[in-house]
């Protein structure tokens, strides 16, 4: 019995001091999806506009920033995808923790610039970039359009981004406001929208914006104060599938 004990006790100090790579991230909600050849695509939830997306072995992340998660004890990414240069979606020292020998990283002109990235990848509104593993990342529009913020996100600065995936099509839509191009998106499984007045959408908003390409699921994020509950309501009978995660 005593010698039970004594393992017993070794055994929590060995987990104090080895605690599991991966124990910081299991408070993080994740989702998982099936693409066309049923293989899974695992989408985690960290803040605010920051997301991990797995496949095949193939990392993803999204808007990495240090005041949302500690990613030091992430594992190193193959892909990292900046949206815009503001903090909240541009921090150098998330990206260095998160970069091995063959990180890609990719970022709009202006998040390079002011990064001094020397290794980013620049997409524009409407390049293509093809990856291994059946990955294509296309970068589209993301701006303001209501008269009076058109300065917190100007037309043709910032990225959006469509990430299609074995056949399963992400949009991931940065900083916007309900813009027309949105009409232009095609066959979108999974979308997220930001909806944080004043700087992105209202409420109102990302409803107009999902009725235009009607994404089968939808999470609203980048979001801080404004009660986004109302989206089930509103969407209700529209076929899309208002997802709510902790995404402030």
């Amino acid at each position: 019995m005593k010698r039970n004990v004594q393992l017993s006790v070794m055994l929590m100090m060995t987990l104090m001091l080895f605690p599991s790579l991966n124990a910081k991230n299991e408070a993080y909600v994740s989702d998982t999806f099936k693409t066309k050849h049923n293989r899974e695509v695992k989408i985690t939830f960290i803040k605010h506009g920051s997301l991990q997306i797995a496949y095949d072995n193939f990392l993803i992340q999204v808007d990495p920033v240090s005041m949302f998660a500690d990613y030091s004890t992430f594992p190193k990414a193959d892909v990292i995808l900046i949206t815009h240069e503001h903090e909240d979606h541009l921090d150098p020292k998330a990206i260095e923790a998160l970069t091995k020998e063959n990180t890609v990283p990719v970022m709009n002109e202006s998040s390079a610039k002011k990064s001094g990235n020397t290794k980013a990848k620049i997409m524009k509104n409407g390049d293509k970039m093809e990856l291994p593993n059946q990955i294509t990342i296309e970068a589209v529009p993301a701006y303001n359009i209501t008269p009076g913020r058109e300065q917190f996100h100007p037309r043709s600065r910032d990225n959006g981004y469509v990430l299609s995936i074995d056949g399963l099509r992400i949009y991931i839509a940065g900083d916007t406001e309900d813009i027309p191009e949105m009409k232009n998106l095609k066959n979108i499984d999974i979308a997220f929208l930001p909806v944080n007045q004043p700087y992105t959408m209202t409420v109102a908003q990302a409803v107009n914006a999902a009725k235009m390409f009607s994404p089968k699921v939808l999470y609203p994020y980048h979001f801080g104060n404004t009660d986004v509950k109302p989206l089930g309501g509103l969407l209700k009978n529209s076929g899309i599938e208002v997802r709510l995660r902790e995404m402030q």
